[in-house]
């Protein structure tokens, strides 16, 4: 199970990084509006809104890299736990927020890691 757990986490890292480019520079290309389903003068009314929530979707990869390659097991795992829990949580406050869209993309991938952890 080590390797499944390492590969959706790397997979998970792989989604917050292209997240975060498309919030903080892509966010008014219109096929990114498209796939927010937003209007050309709502996504410029928001681009500095997007361009936060990029940043913290690029702490969430950035931890999520920092927990696949640091070097002492433990603290690996407690990194692994710590940003695949936030990342599960961002994804349920989306789902209920925004657009059910956002637990499938975010919050089961991070429950499939964090269930994959449990079994190592």
């Amino acid at each position: 199970m080590h390797i499944i757990s390492t590969i959706l986490t790397a997979l998970i890292c792989l989604i917050h990084t292209y997240i975060m480019f498309l919030e903080m520079k892509l966010w008014e290309k219109k096929r990114i509006r498209e796939i927010f389903g937003l209007s050309a003068e709502f996504a410029k009314q928001t681009r500095t809104m997007a361009l936060n929530q990029g940043l913290y979707n690029g702490f969430l990869a950035a931890g999520l890299l920092w927990a696949l390659l640091h070097p002492d097991a433990a603290f690996k795992l407690q990194l692994q736990i710590f940003f695949l829990g936030c990342v599960l949580i961002a994804g349920v406050v989306g789902a209920l927020s925004v657009t059910k869209r956002i637990f499938w993309i975010q919050a089961f991938p991070a429950s499939l890691a964090l269930l994959s952890l449990a079994f190592n």
